[in-house]
């Protein structure tokens, strides 16, 4: 199995194999025969058009090139594998149709390299469609040898860091990723149908806000001020809002400075849109319904298998606010605890750490996280969020405590997270305020103020409903991976030293 190592200095440094087959690039380099002079190949068919078409095929002359990743020779004759962009598919070479110097080079080639033939399809006694060689090309040569077949490349570290030998050596792993860019292709086609404007708005922040994260800290040397990567998309989409786009979103990067596991990169992909003169019960019902269609778009059903877990999308999905939650599965009822002493005497009761800084919202949220997360399988549309932990969204009027604020749960895990957008710029002051006095404590995850963004609203946001939701995650319930780091191409990874 290839190592990850630093460029050879000399060639002790090189393995066996490895000098092997730069003997023979250089043979061949000296045989005037350079594979990357080569700048252009036709190619007519990838594999999957050559199967799916072979009766109409089989009379014609076929260009197909891909990298071989088996071989089989018998004296005058062999077999090979190539492994292309869309599959795989056999070719049979011949010394009497392509010359016996042409047949000592492919003999000569190993495993890995990429290869462009030209031949006529037909079927093997065996059944398998496959390709008769008229001329064999040699495109790249590949210098390292590729993981032996039968154990192939287990090691999740070198599968992230090498993702291009990941898909070569395991070519399944690459329809995870066709089928991510397939979700982002139907969502993308659903807001377009729905009247929403895809927008851009800037990576770089003077101020991180949007959301409670860690951010990345850069400096613009021109300006000579820090920025902020961009935690958030929310504070520029509305700012659009305000600016008379009824309806706009965004896919984008967003970048967090904090910890790494299954559910968790410090880059990751963001969906984000807002519409004006609806509220978060008008997101709740377009969520709902475009990540049902995407599910059938992409899986062709949204019945969903998910490890030994059915998960049903098709089902109206449920609804709970995190008081009812905590009290069906912590047996607390926040609603009759009044004051944060009651709050802070329950928390000790059932083991739960809090900050001298948290307020009785924070307490429940911390029993939500402690008791209720987990068993939220099933699509569940959490509610009622208390005012401390909900910077950005309205306050219910019929319970100033709590806001009107959804986060939809799949598996026990967050997948969105909706307002109704806080548009009282005076409310939206003292809030920011109260975070920017969390920041100056301590809270890394505090936001500052914004006061372009309070400027925005301060001129005129109307009712507006707004939601994020982590693309990520996403794909990972609809192609049934565990981690994130499995519908990333390239997860962030510890350099190697």
């Amino acid at each position: 199995m290839p190592e990850v190592t630093q460029a050879p200095q000399n060639m002790a440094d090189y393995s066996e194999q490895e000098q092997i087959r730069r003997d023979k690039l250089q043979a061949m380099m000296a045989e005037g025969n350079n594979p990357y002079l080569i700048t252009k190949y036709d190619v007519t068919h990838d594999s999957k058009a050559v199967i799916d078409n072979f009766e109409a095929l089989q009379e014609q002359t076929v260009s197909v090139a891909g990298r071989m990743i088996g071989r089989h020779i018998m004296g005058k004759a062999s077999f090979a594998k190539i492994l292309d962009g869309a599959g795989k598919i056999q070719i049979y070479v011949k010394r009497d149709d392509i010359g016996e110097e042409a047949y000592a080079a492919f003999k000569k080639m190993d495993l890995g390299d990429l290869i462009g033939v030209t031949g006529k399809p037909f079927m093997t006694k065996t059944g398998e469609i496959s390709i008769h060689i008229e001329t064999l090309t040699l495109l790249a040569k590949c210098l390292k040898p590729l993981p032996e077949k039968f154990h192939g490349l287990t090691d999740p570290d070198l599968r992230y860091r090498q993702r291009y030998l990941d898909m070569i050596v395991n070519p399944e792993v690459r329809d995870t990723f066709i089928k991510r860019s397939r979700i982002i292709s139907a969502i993308r086609s659903f807001m377009d149908a729905h009247g929403y404007l895809e927008v851009e708005t800037p990576v770089l922040h003077t101020q991180a806000g949007g959301a409670s994260a860690r951010p990345f800290i850069t400096h613009h040397n021109t300006l000579d001020i820090d920025m902020y990567l961009r935690i958030a998309l929310e504070l520029h989409l509305k700012r659009l809002i305000v600016g008379g786009f009824p309806r706009v979103y965004e896919i984008g990067r967003v970048f967090r400075n904090e910890g790494m596991d299954p559910r968790h990169n410090p880059e990751f992909t963001m969906l984000e849109f807002y519409q004006a003169y609806t509220d978060y019960n008008g997101m709740m019902e377009l969520i709902e319904e475009m990540i049902r269609e995407v599910a059938r778009n992409v899986n062709g059903t949204a019945i969903i298998q998910y490890g030994d877990v059915t998960i049903d999308l098709e089902k109206p999905f449920a609804k709970m606010s995190m008081v009812e939650a905590v009290k069906k599965y912590s047996g607390v009822d926040f609603d009759s605890i009044q004051t944060l002493e009651e709050a802070r005497e329950v928390a000790k009761a059932h083991h739960i750490k809090y900050e001298q800084r948290h307020k009785k919202g924070d307490i429940l949220n911390l029993f939500f996280d402690e008791f209720v997360e987990e068993h939220l399988v099933q699509p569940t549309f959490l509610t009622g969020h208390p005012v401390e932990i909900s910077p950005l969204a309205k306050r219910m009027p019929s319970n100033p405590d709590y806001t009107e604020r959804f986060e939809l749960f799949i598996l026990g895990r967050e997948l969105a997270n909706a307002f109704s957008e806080l548009n009282d710029p005076i409310d939206q002051r003292a809030r920011f305020e109260a975070q920017a006095a969390l920041k100056a404590q301590g809270d890394e995850e505090a936001c500052g103020v914004d006061e372009d963004f309070l400027n925005a609203i301060e001129i005129g946001m109307p009712p507006t409903g707004g939601l994020g939701m982590g693309i990520d995650r996403l794909v990972m319930l609809l192609t049934d991976n565990a981690s994130i780091r499995d519908v990333l191409l390239f997860p962030t990874m510890k350099p190697m030293t």
